[in-house]
């Protein structure tokens, strides 16, 4: 799988940004608060990338829900531009 450097990719950007702190957040929460879409595929992206994400599942009765928690952040190989 081809996957993009963290540098170049405004999305990756904001996964990664929203990640940080360390805090355990669903696929729902990621897509929402970083207006993006297939979170497990930027989830993969970022640990291409050097970042270390820890993933469960949770079974719900509406189904199943998944959790991500970033354990350690990429070290950028170059300062990162701002994001918005």
């Amino acid at each position: 799988m081809h996957h993009a450097a963290l540098e170049n990719s405004p999305r990756l950007q904001r996964v990664h940004d929203l990640l940080k702190d360390g805090q355990e957040r669903s696929t729902l929460d990621i897509g929402l608060n970083a207006a993006v879409c297939a979170v497990s595929a930027i989830v993969s992206e970022l640990r291409a990338n050097g970042a270390e994400i820890d993933c469960r599942r949770e079974e719900t009765p509406t189904g199943p829900v998944w959790f991500y928690r970033m354990t350690k952040p990429v070290q950028p190989q170059r300062r990162l531009p701002l994001t918005n």
